[in-house]
């Protein structure tokens, strides 16, 4: 049995719990389900007018529901049958991440291998590298992983160039975290392109200070821990090594650069993500600091719910 096994069995984010049998109805091809995973979320940026839409303003705090589960719940109560038309007001107010851990989740429960991808996307706007997630879904036939859009469909129109198979994205067209670092790192892209979006303009939201962030949220994601965008933790915190020359500093950088070669072959091997997930520094603590778009302040937010080690006795 091929290693990509190790992501058909549901994580503790994407476990559906007791709405499990929602998923049960929904169609069992990857195309189908792709289709489905854009009907579900309302993205809090790109979704277009919130007024217009019927969205009202204090659903944002729904960008910080953190499980398949509790997501499936909020979907019900706004439409009862999840293979319905949505109209916007009856989506899950989200981002990339939402979508895709949705998708993930629905193709988990069907038995396809699947895991979400956090990296940078060249097709939303001309000229820069912007923050995404997709999923990468094991292809049985061809015995390989493809990156699969959860958020748009067929009829996208791409800012950087021809349109593409959204169940097939091209990989110089996503790049995930591990890709993107190295990338910056031989100068093949300039750092600088990278960011969460043109108009943020905050220092830690782009150039190196974001590329080590997605770096790590892949990590993360690849060993079945799908976090929030904005949560961060570990070696996420403090400038980016690369503007020191002190010795932890480089030590941080060969570090970084090790789980970016790594993690950029789609076929690592399991045994090596779970060995340097757990690295201090790499491993998502009990406890992170959220930089909420619902919240003016950051927050302290308790993950072990996702980290299995919540205290059941």
């Amino acid at each position: 049995m091929p290693e990509a096994y190790h992501w058909i069995s549901q994580s503790n984010v994407t476990d559906p719990g007791t709405l499990k049998a929602a998923l049960d109805e929904l169609p069992d091809g990857l195309a189908g389900l792709q289709r489905l995973s854009q009907e579900l979320v309302f993205h809090y940026r790109a979704g277009g007018d919130w007024d217009a839409a019927g969205v009202a303003r204090d659903r944002i705090r729904e960008v910080d529901i953190r499980y398949v589960e509790d997501m499936l719940r909020r979907l019900t109560e706004l439409e009862g049958d999840l293979s319905s038309e949505r109209a916007p007001s009856q989506r899950i107010v989200g981002c990339c991440r939402d979508y895709t851990v949705l998708l993930v989740a629905m193709l988990r429960h069907k038995g396809i291998p699947a895991r979400a991808r956090v990296g940078f996307a060249t097709y939303f706007a001309q000229d820069w590298i912007l923050d995404h997630v997709v999923a990468e879904v094991w292809d049985e036939a061809d015995a390989r992983w493809r990156l699969v859009e959860a958020q748009v469909g067929e009829d996208f129109v791409p800012a950087d160039g021809p349109g593409f198979d959204p169940l097939d994205i091209p990989r110089d067209r996503f790049l995930t975290g591990p890709k993107a670092w190295l990338e910056a790192r031989a100068g093949v892209r300039e750092h600088e392109r990278f960011a969460v979006a043109p108009d943020v303009d905050v220092p830690a939201t782009r150039g190196w200070p974001y590329l080590r962030h997605n770096l790590l949220h892949d990590l993360a994601a690849v060993a079945k821990t799908e976090m929030i965008l904005w949560d961060e933790w570990g070696l996420m915190t403090g400038p980016p090594p690369r503007i020191s020359n002190a010795t932890h500093a480089r030590r941080q950088l060969e570090m970084l650069d090790h789980v970016a070669r790594l993690l950029a072959d789609p076929d690592c091997p399991v045994e090596n993500i779970e060995e340097w997930a757990q690295r201090e520094g790499l491993a998502v603590t009990e406890t992170v600091t959220s930089y909420s778009p619902a919240s003016g302040e950051p927050l302290t937010v308790d993950v072990r719910r996702a980290l299995g080690s919540l205290d059941t006795a």
